[in-house]
């Protein structure tokens, strides 16, 4: 909602960190049912509040559109604010990230103006749990155990080998490539086939859960179709690999993208806040893929669309329905982390979870799916 105080030429906007996309009107009313269209001069942020500076415009349109991001901006003028251009509407971008403890959201515990390239300048604190999130200089911790000192849980085998330095190395460095043996069509055709699962919420923000190194993150940040991109993995090493990988591209886009440490079954988004969740060749590698798909239930907005690929292994199973039942069984109580599901199996999880639309694409072992947020 947006206020104007006793300055006629100064508009307070008020919101909460966590809110989604707003679209406010800045305006000066003359008199009922009259309103003025305004030009905005510049904007300070904080927090929760976003002050901007305006003067009459006296062309009906005005001139250009804008976006005041009080989390990640990066066009600040040195003098404590923003010279700006408007038509008369703002466009605020809250953060959507929330605390993975109660799911609140995350209030910044920086000033906004020090995080010139990405999240990694700010730090982050929940007012119900009174926890600090810290960053380092590659991406944000928001894992539940992130600032513990001396309790360390223990992961599945799958998830600890995506976390050494070796694999996480490799994975772009011929690791991934592999995947062709069980159909997988390569990262830039999976690339294509996933836009056109995520045509209805183009423009929005975009999750890539289980990132690894950022190598389809970076294909969503550089095609230009979402307004921010989330790379979130339970990888240190990964992330910093997407990291090193950014860097060493000229002209990338930086901004728009934010490196985050997460679990994917405690992920650290505000409910109803995410537009698009992708997870490429990762859905095998969840330890509970039914939690991991109950919570991108939860933070996807309603009619936000879950695109998933991953190995299934249907065609053993009509042969030997009994040794792979058992098989998977014992991989799960082994604790190997690697869960392969039947195509019947990921249209019943989706169901289950609150998800509808199922749609499929498959090619021997691969298979890409895609379900949506009923809306």
């Amino acid at each position: 909602m947006a206020t104007t105080n006793s300055c006629p030429t100064t508009a307070l906007l008020r919101t909460s960190i966590g809110c989604a996309w707003r679209r406010v009107c800045v305006f000066e009313q003359l008199k009922r049912r009259t309103v003025k269209p305004l030009l905005v001069k510049r904007f300070r942020v904080s927090a929760t509040t976003v002050v901007v500076e305006t003067k009459p415009v006296r062309t009906p349109e005005g001139s250009v559109e804008f976006t005041i991001n009080p989390v990640w901006s990066d066009c600040h003028n040195g003098k404590g604010g923003v010279d700006l251009i408007s038509n008369g509407k703002v466009v605020i971008r809250k953060n959507v990230l929330a605390c993975p403890i109660c799911y609140s959201p995350l209030t910044q515990n920086t000033d906004p103006a020090l995080a010139k390239e990405s999240i990694a300048g700010i730090d982050f604190d929940c007012s119900i749990c009174k926890k600090l999130y810290t960053r380092n200089d590659i991406y944000l911790d928001l894992t539940i155990g992130s600032g513990a000192r001396e309790y360390k849980e223990a992961t599945p085998a799958s998830s600890e080998l995506f976390r050494t330095q070796l694999v996480s190395f490799l994975y772009e460095r011929g690791w991934r490539q592999n995947f062709t043996w069980g159909g997988f069509p390569g990262p830039d055709k999976e690339f294509e086939m996933a836009k056109n699962y995520l045509k209805p919420v183009l423009g929005g923000n975009v999750v890539d859960a289980s990132c690894g190194s950022g190598l389809f993150s970076r294909l969503f940040v550089k095609s230009g179709l979402f307004s921010q991109v989330f790379a979130l993995d339970f990888s240190e090493n990964m992330l910093r690999q997407c990291y090193k990988f950014v860097e060493s591209e000229e002209g990338f886009p930086k901004e728009k993208l934010v490196l985050v440490r997460a679990d994917i079954s405690r992920l650290p988004f505000v409910s109803n806040s995410i537009d698009a969740l992708h997870a490429g060749a990762a859905l095998h590698c969840w330890p509970s893929p039914s939690s991991a798909v109950a919570e991108i239930s939860r933070v996807l907005k309603p009619g936000g669309v879950f695109v998933a690929t991953t190995f299934i292994f249907d065609s053993i199973y009509p042969i030997f329905p009994l040794p792979m039942m058992l098989l998977k069984q014992y991989a799960s109580r082994a604790g190997s982390g690697q869960v392969f599901l039947s195509g019947k199996e990921l249209e019943d999880l989706c169901r289950t979870c609150g998800l509808v639309g199922y749609t499929c694409t498959r090619n021997g072992s691969f298979i890409m799916l895609s379900a949506r947020k009923p809306s």
